[in-house]
């Protein structure tokens, strides 16, 4: 008897148990006979009688008191991601030569798991779109890493960048380019947008191809990527020039009052950010410098002066409530 045939008659069998069971009555008074998994018994729910004990618990051997523990319990593996392009589906081989016991492997061991790690890493690309994917995706860590992006704009960046390969946008532009770009619109749909300075710095291509190739993709895959709002960039500016609270608050005040006037109609949001900041330190007697800002922000210390005096002079011209 092969082994699927062996697997399928101990699969009717159990079914067979629990369908017998399930329609079970009390030899006793013809009640109804329950489950008790607590006490592993089968008894009356009229008489109280024991049918059957011992029985066999199915369930797990540990217990869970919030869903955090229950994920880390679980033995069904990681859940699958986009962040990888095979979706975390097949299996990594570590690269240190080690066991489970973190005892050093013989000289033979390293060879085999050498060999090991070549034909799985052929078997894991094993055609162009595979090997892009990897590399692309390779690329949105590494940025997202370097510009201190949560998980769930990886995610997103991932999703968009498989999106473009997927449609065919990839002809004529680079991968970094693209996978730039999609790092670029995650962070600005996820509401924690990086200026295009900062994206530049840690990407491999210029910034003149990070903004087409953005628009491009943007356009053809039809995003829905709000411009960005100065008031986002406030608590990331705030918290590495250590700002209290209420400097961070004074200068979201200026700009919810610019965007009243219209101050910021054409204005780069980045550069609100940074003089809203400069000028809400300034106001609430916390000492800091154009020039910390400037390098904070990553833009100039002019940008930031001719900023700082149109809040200023927003906020003057606000009617008194």
């Amino acid at each position: 008897m092969s082994d699927s045939q062996t697997r399928t008659r101990s699969r009717e069998q159990e079914e067979t148990e629990e369908e017998q069971s399930a329609g079970l009555e009390c030899p006793e008074c013809s009640g109804t006979v329950i489950a008790d998994d607590e006490h592993g018994e089968t008894v009356c729910q009229d008489c109280g009688l024991v049918v059957e004990e011992d029985s066999v618990d199915r369930g797990p051997e540990w217990r869970a008191f919030d869903s955090k523990e229950k994920d880390e319990k679980s033995r069904v593996g990681a859940p699958t991601t986009n962040m990888m392009h095979d979706k975390g589906l097949s299996t990594n081989i570590d690269w240190r030569d080690k066991d489970a016991y973190g005892n050093s492997l013989s000289s033979t061991q390293r060879k085999k798991m050498q060999r090991l790690r070549k034909w799985n890493e052929r078997f894991r690309t094993r055609d162009s779109k595979e090997r892009n994917l990897k590399q692309a995706l390779g690329e949105i860590d590494r940025m997202a890493s370097a510009l201190g992006l949560p998980e769930n704009v990886r995610e997103t960046a991932s999703v968009i960048y498989r999106r473009a390969l997927d449609e065919d946008l990839l002809p004529g532009r680079s991968i970094e380019g693209v996978s730039t770009a999609s790092v670029y619109a995650a962070a600005r749909q996820a509401g924690v947008p990086r200026s295009l300075d900062e994206i530049t710095d840690v990407s491999r291509v210029e910034k003149s191809e990070i903004a087409r190739t953005y628009r491009y993709v943007v356009r053809e895959l039809g995003l829905e990527v709000a411009p960005a709002d100065p008031e986002s960039y406030v608590p990331r500016f705030a918290s590495s020039l250590d700002l209290s609270e209420e400097s961070e608050r004074r200068a979201r005040q200026l700009l919810q009052n610019a965007k009243e006037k219209g101050v910021h109609s054409g204005k780069s949001p980045v550069g609100l950010a940074a003089a809203a900041v400069y000028a809400a330190a300034l106001l609430t007697n916390e000492k800091t410098t154009q020039a910390a800002v400037s390098e904070v922000a990553d833009i100039s210390e002019v940008t930031i002066r001719n900023r700082y005096h149109e809040l200023l002079e927003a906020e003057q011209d606000l009617p008194v409530a």
